[in-house]
């Protein structure tokens, strides 16, 4: 059996107090922590929360995904997504979020990106000291992040 989580990334104010608050509510403390970003990983319930710091940002809900153990699952997926008739693109060795991923990015109504990702981290503490992502998401982020004066998974 596999194991998945959903991830929900939202925009915060205040990375210290909404790092504090999520602390408290959860029990864990942050999984990954960097400049504007924190990441929790929470056994119960099952949830990757991700903190991205937007001061002004009146959007809360940054993205939406699910995080697999394994590019195993992910190519799984990938293949359900497909047989399923959705659009699915797929990114390996993704540089995103502080960390390096297989994903998939699937085309989806009524979300703040236009899709979900199911991805795996395949390199949490990948090198990217000029913290530049090689991702599909910040690609496809770029015109709404120009527009809205924001980025997506920085």
């Amino acid at each position: 059996m596999t194991t998945t989580r959903v991830q929900l990334a939202l925009n915060v104010t205040d990375l210290a107090a909404a790092t504090t608050f999520y602390t408290a509510l959860f029990g864990v403390p942050p999984h990954k922590q960097r400049e504007g970003y924190a990441n929790f990983a929470v056994e119960d319930p099952p949830l990757k929360l991700v903190l991205i710091e937007k001061p002004g940002d009146g959007d809360r809900l940054n993205h939406l995904g699910v995080e697999a153990e394994t590019s195993e699952e992910v190519t799984a997926a990938l293949t359900r997504f497909r047989g399923a008739g959705l659009e699915a693109t797929l990114a390996e060795h993704d540089v995103c979020c502080h960390a390096a991923q297989d994903k998939v990015f699937v085309t989806a109504p009524d979300t703040p990106t236009g899709w979900w990702e199911y991805y795996a981290v395949t390199d949490d503490s990948v090198a990217n000291p000029d913290r530049e992502s090689t991702s599909v998401c910040a690609a496809s982020c770029e015109a709404k992040a120009a527009a809205d004066g924001g980025t997506c998974c920085s």
